[in-house]
Order: C-alpha cells, then sequence, then structure tokens
C-alpha cells in the first residue's frame, strides 16, 4: 500500500468515526460540543464552534476544547460530555499558530455558524482540511434537522394548545375545567383534545378524544375531528348517533387517522348524563366525599373504522358529584394492565365537596401526570346546584 494509499484510508476511518460519534443526539450544544472533540482529537489543534441560533443574529460560543497533549491516546466522547458536561477549556495558542475556519453548512444552504480550528506546529495538509470540512457538514445537516423538528414540534404544540384553550362553552348551569399536558418538553405532539358544545334545552356536550399517532399530522387530524364533531352536534343528535355520524364521515377519507372518542350528554334539568364511547376509556366520578369510582360502559370500535356499533348509555349525574373524562396518557404506564391504571385513579380520596377544578389538579398531580410518557388531557364537569328558593 502507497503513502497515499494509507492517507485516504486514514480519512475514510476518521469519517466513519466521525458518522458515529458527531450527532448523537437532538441537542444542538451536545451536536457542536462532539464536533470539537472529534476534530481536537484528529487534528491536534484547539477547536471552536460559534453557532447561529437565526440569520443575522451574533455567534454564540458552543463548544471550545484545547489540543490534546503531544503523544495522548485518542479520547472517547464521554458520557458527560453528551450530557451536557463543560468541554476543556481551550489551551492558549501563539498568535501565529496556523489557523482554520470552515462554516457549519451543509452545500449552499446557509451556514449554521463556524468551525474553528488552531494548532502548534505545521500547517494543514489538504486531508486534514477535507476531514474538517466533512465533519463540518455532517454536524450542519444533524443541527438542521434538529431544527427543523423543533420548528415542527412548536408549530403542533401551539396549534394543539390554541385549539384546547378555547373550548365551545357549556351552559351557565354546568361547571368545567379542563388541562392539557404535552408529554415532556422535546415528545412529539399528540392528537388529544377535549371540548365542549352547548345544546338545546340547557343540556351541554361534552367531548374528549385522542387521534392516534404524534406530531403535526395527528394534531391537524385532532382539528378535523372537532370540526366535524360541531357540525354532527349542533343537529342535537344523541351522543351514540353523534359517533355513527363522525365514523362514517372519517372512513371515507383514507387520510385521517382512526381516533378514539367519549361523549358525555349532560342535563342538568333531569340530573341525568348519556353517555357513548368509541374506543376510549371509561370516565370516573367523584362523590360529594371525594371517593372515585370508574362508570362502566360498552364501548365501541374507535372512528374510522366504518364499523359503527355504538350504544348509549344513561345514569343519574347529581350537583354534588363530578364527572371526569380523559385521555390514556393520564392512566397508563409502560407494562401496566389498563385495569391496574384505572384501580389506581379508583383508588383516589380526594377533599370531600371537591369541584371541577379541585379534581383537575388533584388527579393531575397525584397519578403524576406531569411527568407522563404520553399527552394528557382531562376535563371535569359538574351541575350547579339550584338555588332554593
Amino acid at each position: 500500500m502507497t503513502e497515499r494509499d494509507e492517507v485516504l484510508l486514514a480519512r475514510v476511518r476518521a469519517l466513519e468515526q466521525a458518522i458515529g460519534e458527531i450527532g448523537t443526539t437532538l441537542d444542538e450544544t451536545t451536536t457542536c460540543r462532539e464536533l470539537a472533540a472529534f476534530l481536537a482529537r484528529h487534528l491536534h489543534g484547539g477547536v471552536t464552534v460559534d453557532l447561529l441560533d437565526a440569520p443575522g443574529a451574533p455567534a454564540r460560543r458552543a463548544a471550545s476544547t484545547g489540543p490534546p497533549p503531544p503523544g495522548a491516546p485518542a479520547p472517547a466522547v464521554s458520557r458527560a460530555s453528551r450530557a451536557g458536561a463543560d468541554e476543556p477549556r481551550a489551551a492558549a495558542v501563539p498568535p501565529d499558530a496556523p489557523g482554520l475556519a470552515v462554516p457549519l453548512a451543509v452545500h449552499d444552504e446557509a451556514p449554521l455558524g463556524t468551525v474553528s480550528v488552531t494548532r502548534h506546529g505545521p500547517g494543514f495538509s489538504a486531508d486534514e482540511v477535507a476531514v474538517l470540512r466533512q465533519a463540518a457538514r455532517l454536524a450542519a445537516r444533524h443541527l438542521g434537522h434538529a431544527r427543523r423538528l423543533v420548528a415542527t414540534e412548536d408549530t403542533a404544540l401551539h396549534l394543539q394548545r390554541a385549539l384546547v384553550a378555547e373550548p365551545g362553552r357549556p351552559h351557565p348551569n354546568l361547571e368545567i375545567a379542563g388541562g392539557y399536558l404535552p408529554a415532556g418538553p422535546r415528545a412529539l405532539v399528540g392528537g388529544d383534545w377535549f371540548e365542549t358544545v352547548r345544546l338545546h334545552f340547557g343540556r351541554s356536550l361534552l367531548v374528549v378524544g385522542d387521534v392516534m399517532g404524534h406530531g403535526l399530522d395527528a394534531a391537524v387530524d385532532m382539528n378535523a375531528y372537532r370540526t366535524a364533531l360541531r357540525e354532527a352536534a349542533a343537529t342535537d343528535l344523541p351522543p351514540h348517533r353523534v359517533l355513527r355520524h363522525l365514523d362514517s364521515v372519517v372512513a371515507e377519507d383514507d387520510a385521517r387517522r382512526p381516533a378514539t372518542c367519549l361523549l358525555v350528554q349532560v342535563d342538568p334539568g333531569r340530573g341525568t348524563a348519556t353517555f357513548a364511547s368509541a374506543g376510549h376509556l371509561p370516565p370516573a366520578v367523584f362523590g360529594p366525599d371525594g371517593s372515585a369510582r370508574i362508570v362502566d360502559l360498552p364501548v365501541g370500535p374507535p372512528l374510522g373504522t366504518g364499523v359503527g356499533g355504538y350504544e348509549p348509555t344513561t345514569r343519574p349525574l347529581p350537583p354534588g358529584e363530578t364527572l371526569l373524562i380523559f385521555t390514556d396518557g393520564l392512566v397508563e404506564r409502560r407494562g401496566e394492565d389498563i385495569d391496574l391504571s384505572l384501580a389506581r385513579l379508583a383508588a383516589l380520596r380526594l377533599p370531600a365537596g371537591s369541584g371541577p377544578e379541585q379534581v383537575v389538579e388533584e388527579v393531575l398531580h397525584r397519578l403524576g401526570a406531569h411527568h407522563a410518557e404520553d399527552d394528557v388531557a382531562v376535563l371535569a364537569a359538574r351541575v350547579r346546584a339550584r338555588p332554593t328558593p
């Protein structure tokens, strides 16, 4: 093998290592630190990575590392550095030391920043420059993907929060409180939602649903379900027939994702609630003493299958009881049977007389919903007691 062949082989091996070491997470700072550590080891120089958070914004120092000592073995990127630990500070370099800077960019795209290498001794060979440029390009690709993902997540989250934050208004004879929690700061947003629709004769329709999947598509489909439901509810159909209508409409659109849904038509004048479920978890009712019980309901298939088969169930809902409907993220835990998950909810004992707002706050807190693995949407409702004459 000629000397040139050995040099080319060394470059290929370096780039293979770069692929495995740079961009192991979606965190920008971690990617920059991985890039700096890789270049410091392979180019034996001090490396700085300056990142642009937005076009025209001032650059910020995202990573900095000094050259390894002469003869030192090549260190691997530590787990601590991948978790965000500080990089070694750059060693002092004479002003006349050779230096090289390349943009953090993929081909002709706008640069995301700059990578600079400065070291003692001779200048950089053409092969070293190639390693630097290709490693910077690799890091830029990962950074670009991460930023696009964050932008998509933000769009989905803002859409979902805007929709969930503005449910329809029920009649004044019904107290309600709702809550929505995304599954962590970097998790993909799902299609969970809740809704209230004012009906004739003082009745209100309560809705909670969960579109299968995550991300912007799920949030968009959630909006489509919500719009279709409002239209169907405006015809004053009973809950099971609203589900039947939604199922047939969605089944005709192959682009729509299936969804589970629970409808509750509350009639304060009669003190009753009529339920209909499309593949959704049953609701809970908290009594005046704070005890909870799960409402036993027949469950039809999820919306979008075209099968139908939804049945109504009516039960009393006196003013002292608070109804809680929710998506599965509230109770489900990885590897746990759903009956155990629902039993945990039924075992809760809240302060006596808890109204909708307190029920939502207590349940979210006691079930650890702020750390759930899936999105959580909850809606609580209580019939207002009529003033005594």
